[in-house]
């Protein structure tokens, strides 16, 4: 255990440090290799971090923890590849956005189904908190995702300033009103439940962390996540160069780099399925996908003050009716509170089609 501490402990400190003697250089193949298993320890350090803060403040606070501290490095990771990036990252935060979303609610959501009804059978969940929090991530999906190819004040599928300032307040007011009900006026409803529908509010076999160690894994936490957008910069050239040689569309470095920022919540949520908190789970999926919009489309209107060109938000038709299958198949999925092996199935089948169209659209 001790060495698992140590090792956790240290990764995210010589991520930073390669992060500083790598910054703002363009790095050789084997650099690149050693720069991406830095960054994949980074990414298992700030899951056990992560998890040891969770524990300490307990659900559904702790889900929160880890969807808003990588929703920030997601922001800040979409606005240095736009400052970088030209005209060819004008829709890069629609890409990676878009993509968090159906990774968050196809992929992180059917692993986690699949993951908890092969072990119970049925997967069992409380359809009331994870029902509200699927329908604001949709409403705040079509409002900043699809609307944009149907307005008319601007060009293309893009907002006018105006448009896109009420997108952003209301998907901001719509993140805290969720947050709110989440933590204060129906916690219960997010809490993990078990076969039989009762309430579990504490966590049985562990015991909870000291205040010290869960400011010193939260303080860790902030270190490794910025080692984590850090190397990802660095390493995106590579990634863009790859996709640039496979004749693959700008958008899969959307996808890659949404993948690559919901690791840590991938691992976090398919631990909790197999502890039979599928709940925990549904939390950080929806929670996640909740975050990644009401945040970033905040922050990146913001951002766009001083950023060059257009925002180019408005989804295509292949990706609307991706939205529409998954809203339509999640709300199936959600309103029984209970799923089998076949609903989790079925919304990795709607990741893998939406994975397979991003590169061959």
């Amino acid at each position: 255990m001790l060495a698992k501490i140590r090792w956790t402990n240290s990764v995210p400190v010589v991520a930073v440090a390669a992060l500083i003697l790598t910054w703002g250089r363009d790095l050789p193949p084997p650099l690149v290799v050693i720069v991406a298993l830095l960054l994949g320890g980074a990414v298992l350090a700030a899951v056990h971090h992560a998890e040891v803060v969770a524990h300490k403040v307990g659900e559904p606070f702790g889900s929160l923890v880890l969807a808003v501290a990588v929703t920030i490095i997601e922001v800040a990771l979409i606005v240095t590849l736009m400052i970088s990036g030209g005209e060819k990252t004008q829709s890069l935060a629609r890409d990676t956005v878009f993509a968090a979303v159906m990774i968050t609610c196809n992929g992180l959501l059917g692993l986690s189904l699949l993951v908890g009804a092969a072990r119970r059978h049925v997967a069992v969940f409380n359809s009331e908190g994870t029902g509200g929090a699927f329908a604001t991530v949709i409403m705040i999906a079509t409002l900043s995702l699809v609307l944009p190819s149907f307005t008319t004040s601007r060009p293309g599928p893009q907002f006018s300033p105006a448009q896109l300032g009420f997108a952003a307040v209301t998907s901001l007011a719509l993140y805290a009103l969720f947050v709110t009900v989440q933590t204060r006026r129906h916690r219960d409803y997010f809490l993990p439940i078990t076969t039989a529908g009762e309430v579990i509010d504490t966590e049985e076999h562990l015991d909870p962390p000291t205040g010290k160690a869960a400011l010193t894994s939260l303080g860790l936490l902030l270190v490794a996540l910025i080692g984590v957008v850090g190397l990802a910069k660095g390493v995106s050239p590579a990634i863009e160069k790859v996709v640039g040689d496979l004749g693959m569309p700008q958008a899969v470095v959307g996808v890659a780099i949404a993948l690559l920022v919901l690791l840590p919540e991938t691992i976090a949520a398919v631990r909790a399925a197999v502890r039979d908190r599928v709940q925990t789970s549904l939390n950080l999926a929806v929670g996640s996908a909740m975050a990644s919009i009401g945040l970033t489309i905040p922050a990146i209107a913001i951002a766009m003050i001083w950023l060059p060109g257009p925002l180019l938000l408005g989804l295509g038709g292949t990706q609307m009716v991706l939205l529409a299958l998954t809203a339509a198949v999640g709300t199936l999925t959600i309103v029984p509170g209970r799923a089998n092996v076949l609903q989790g199935g079925v919304h990795l089948s709607l990741l893998a089609v939406f994975l397979f169209l991003a590169a061959s659209p």
